[in-house]
C-alpha cells in the first residue's frame, strides 16, 4: 500500500508544477488520470507525444505551430502594419478569441523582471526590433500584463522603439484590465474592449 501512495504522490507532484495548478487540483487531476481507460490514457500520451515532436515556434513571430509558418503570419488578410506584443503565446491566444484585432503578434515568452533574475537578453526582443527595422510597421501594440514586470517590459520597450523609429505610434492596452491581471486569463468581452480603447503610450 505505501509504495501505491508513494507513486500517487509522486504523480500529484508533477502535476503540481503545471502553471496555476495547486495542490488539491493537482491531486483532483492525478486521480481523474487514473480513472480513464487503458485506451483513453493512451490516446493522451499519444496526442502529447506528437505535439511535442511536431509543434515548434514560428520563426517570424514565436507562435506555436506544426506549419514552417505559423498561420497568422502566413494569413494575407492580416494587417502587418499593425503588431501586438504579448508575454506568452496564451495571451496570443486569449485576443485572437476576441476578434477585434487584425493585425499581426510578436510573442517575447516572458518578461522584465529583475527581482527574477530575467533581463532584455532572455526574451524574444533582438528578435522585434529587427520586424521593426526591416518591415513598415506603423503601431507597436505593448500588450504586456498590466503588473510591475510587464509594464517594465513596456516602457522598456517603447524606449529601444524611439530610439530607432521615431515614426512609429506605440500603444498600450490597459482600460478595462485590473492592475496585475494576466491578460490570457481575461475574460473576451473585456480584453476586447481593452485592445480597442488603446491609449498612446510614451
Amino acid at each position: 500500500m505505501e509504495s501505491i501512495n508513494s507513486k500517487l504522490k509522486s504523480l500529484i507532484e508533477e502535476i503540481e508544477k503545471l502553471p496555476s495548478i495547486g495542490p488539491k487540483t493537482a491531486e483532483r487531476i492525478a486521480l481523474y488520470l487514473l480513472s480513464l481507460e487503458e485506451q483513453e490514457i493512451k490516446k493522451f500520451l499519444d496526442t502529447l507525444t506528437d505535439a511535442r515532436a511536431n509543434l515548434h515556434l514560428c520563426p517570424i513571430c514565436f507562435n506555436i505551430t506544426d506549419k514552417e509558418i505559423c498561420e497568422i503570419c502566413s494569413d494575407e488578410s492580416r494587417d502587418r502594419s499593425s503588431i501586438c506584443v504579448v508575454e506568452e503565446v496564451n495571451d496570443l491566444l486569449a485576443i485572437e478569441k476576441t476578434g477585434s484585432y487584425k493585425g499581426v503578434y510578436h510573442v517575447l515568452h516572458g518578461d522584465i523582471d529583475p527581482i527574477n533574475h530575467k533581463g532584455p537578453d532572455q526574451i524574444k526582443l533582438k528578435e522585434l526590433l529587427d520586424r521593426i527595422k526591416n518591415s513598415h510597421i506603423k503601431e507597436v501594440i505593448l500588450a504586456t500584463n498590466p503588473d510591475f514586470s510587464g509594464d517594465m517590459t513596456a516602457t522598456y520597450i517603447a524606449k529601444l522603439i524611439n530610439s530607432i523609429k521615431m515614426d512609429i505610434r506605440i500603444t498600450r492596452i490597459a482600460v478595462g484590465l485590473p492592475k496585475e491581471a494576466e491578460i490570457g486569463l481575461a475574460d473576451t468581452l473585456t480584453l476586447s474592449m481593452a485592445i480597442k480603447e488603446r491609449k498612446e503610450y510614451k
